[in-house]
């Protein structure tokens, strides 16, 4: 009795042993593919403007990479968002102030952005920005941006800061301005995703 018992148990245990390694286990679901990035829309690419102004300088512009947009910054340190006024617009050259000397830039689009802030020190008259007239600028390199192609230096003059931003299109960009920056935000695509 002991015997057939025991070979009972076994003949279980072998039958479960061998079905757990036939019956194939339930795969774990499929990852969801990613889903593609949804953009801001309704930016546009007519000019944007703001006459405010400070007297806080200038200090760097750096640009970065993001899922549906290049950005450009410009750091004015000190400033409240409320006082970073610039002028922002397309342009088919881009033209120096006040020398009136054309600056070659390259790209299928050119942005101009003028910040209403001095890249000098105002009681002194003493640089606060690196950049070098007509030169690219300081730090930044564009090379593998979706949408910036190029950029320059226009100079400061008169509280005003000038940029050139080569882009790959004429494509709609937004301008925020924040405490102690301009960001500039030029769109990948006109379409809502990337």
């Amino acid at each position: 009795m002991a015997r057939s018992r025991t070979i009972w148990v076994t003949a279980a245990l072998m039958t479960a042993t061998l079905g757990a390694a036939v019956v194939p286990a339930t795969a774990a679901p499929a990852a969801a593919p990613r889903a593609a990035a949804a953009c801001p829309t309704g930016w546009g690419s007519l000019p944007k403007t703001d006459y405010t102004g400070t007297l806080d300088s200038v200090t760097n512009a750096r640009t970065g990479r993001h899922d549906c947009y290049d950005r450009f910054v410009v750091d004015v340190p000190g400033a409240a968002a409320a006082d970073i006024g610039y002028f922002v617009q397309y342009v088919d050259r881009f033209i120096a102030d006040p020398s009136g000397i054309p600056i070659p830039v390259t790209g299928g689009a050119i942005l101009e952005v003028r910040v209403n802030a001095p890249a000098y020190n105002p009681e002194t008259g003493a640089s606060t920005y690196p950049g070098r007239f007509a030169r690219p600028l300081p730090g930044v390199n564009v090379t593998g941006y979706s949408t910036f192609r190029d950029t320059k230096y226009g100079g400061s003059f008169e509280g005003q800061t000038q940029f050139g931003l080569g882009v790959r299109a004429r494509l709609p960009f937004r301008v925020l301005p924040l405490d102690g920056r301009l960001v500039v935000d030029v769109a990948h695509s006109w379409t809502a995703t990337r």
